[in-house]
């Protein structure tokens, strides 16, 4: 088997053992068998860390489904490949080769070596940051809801934003604490360092130590680090701007809110987007403007490495590089002085074709079977499943159940990523010593 072929059909053997347990009496609050489109498309969600639902969580759910949605977040946001390694190095097992090859796909990784260490890491970090976040959350909810419900709450949304999974134990998500500065922020904060990748949380981890520490040691930051950082910055801020700009006469979302208010939503509406779910404002009531910057963000996505999903800033970073190169007719793309390997633009423009290809298909499939639904609502559902965010116009549990496995598809081949699912499907590209002549093509 396959290296795209293990990585694809594990996390299809973690969504079925997710979809048993949310379909068993104890999943569900009034202690009945609980529906399979349901389950399934629940457990989908959370293993895909989107945070589409068909059913309220905070009602449907009793502790025990609400715990599996949160283990299965987990296991989504950490990758298949992570917590089967990490679970091998607990119990004193050595990984043999094709494990460690596997490893290095999902990770993404130059290399093989260290890599039990790297899932280490990994790990810590995500505890480190999901604590920290519970600990936060806990003066916002513990006052209102006691120790016990307080706690659950913080810890479930604490973990649900790491893994920018995007469920929700308010039937309104985060709507209540639209101007909490503290929970906003922190909710914010795990999502963008969730989905910004641990690599680049590494190296900012080693130049802070280095700092503190006083050395002399210079520490270069990686092409990955520039970029990752770099464009999340622009979007952050570019997104925000836009969303103050566009939404703060709109009475149905920015209502009469102070001017910190609107900032905390722009802001909150900026960050969600890659790739989150979460939402201080409805959705459903923002402007077309609003929606169709919010399909743009989505579909950009987080960083390669971390949780979120869609196309991913460094894809979007080379293309636009290209482009730049174009226009000034140079041959070369140049990312910070440093030169992008030809595979590597091929790569990013195989999975803006493949990403485009999925979300076009799955919408004009959507349009079919729900003819009455709207195309705006339609498009903004499917970029959301496929980028993995969870947000929605309010359109996700009226759908018909045809509709609800297109998404349920459509957030698989999201979270495994185009090119791995085909090259799952299709067999690993080998290499050819062919060469053919080159020819002119009016291209534009």
């Amino acid at each position: 088997m396959t290296v795209s072929r293990t990585i694809c059909l594990g996390f299809l053997a973690v969504i079925a053992v997710g979809t048993m347990l949310l379909m068993l009496p104890i999943s569900t609050s009034d202690g009945s068998w609980n529906n399979l489109v349901v389950a399934l498309f629940t457990s989908t969600s959370a293993v895909c860390v989107t945070g589409l639902s068909v059913v309220d969580p905070g009602t449907y759910f009793s502790f025990w489904g609400q715990l599996f949605i949160v283990l299965l977040a987990q296991i989504g946001g950490l990758g298949y490949m992570t917590t089967t390694t990490f679970l091998i190095l607990l119990i004193g097992r050595r990984f043999d080769m094709r494990q460690k090859m596997a490893i290095q796909q999902a990770l993404d990784r130059p290399g093989m070596q260290g890599s039990a260490q790297v899932i280490r890491s990994i790990i810590a970090t995500t505890l480190i940051f999901e604590i920290t976040g519970v600990f936060l959350l806990l003066p916002a909810f513990v006052p209102k809801y006691g120790w016990s419900q307080g706690l659950w709450l913080a810890i479930f949304h604490s973990v649900n934003a790491w893994n920018n999974a995007g469920f929700s134990l308010f039937k309104d998500s985060l709507i209540g604490y639209q101007t909490s500065g503290l929970v906003v922020f922190t909710v914010t904060t795990l999502i963008i360092f969730g989905g910004i990748g641990y690599q680049v949380i590494l190296e900012m981890y080693l130049w802070l130590r280095d700092r503190l520490l006083k050395k002399n040691t210079c520490v270069v930051f990686s092409l990955d680090f520039k970029v990752a950082t770099s464009t999340t910055i622009i979007l952050l801020v570019v997104g925000t701007i836009a969303f103050f700009c566009i939404e703060f006469r709109n009475p149905e979302t920015f209502g009469d809110l102070n001017i910190g208010g609107q900032f905390l939503v722009a802001w909150f509406q900026s960050v969600t987007p890659r790739t989150a779910g979460f939402n201080t404002i409805d959705i459903s009531k923002m402007t077309t403007a609003g929606l169709f910057i919010t399909i743009a963000l989505m579909f950009i996505g987080a960083s390669p490495g971390g949780t979120g999903g869609g196309m991913k800033t460094t894809t979007l970073r080379v293309l636009t590089s290209c482009t730049k190169a174009i226009l000034q007719g140079k041959e070369d793309v140049l990312l910070y002085d440093r030169k992008i390997a030809i595979n590597l633009i091929l790569k990013a423009v195989g999975v803006l074709v493949g990403s485009v290809a999925t979300v076009v298909l799955a919408t004009i499939l959507i349009s079919l079977t729900d003819p009455k639904l709207d195309f705006i609502q339609i498009l903004f559902e499917i970029v959301s499943a496929f980028a993995t965010v969870g947000l929605s116009t309010g359109i996700t549990s009226s759908v018909s159940t045809a509709a609800k496995l297109i998404l349920i598809l459509t957030m698989y081949i999201g979270r495994v990523g185009v090119l791995l699912l085909m090259s799952a499907v299709l067999g690993d590209p080998r290499p050819t010593r062919i060469h053919y002549p080159e020819e002119n093509l009016l291209v534009g």
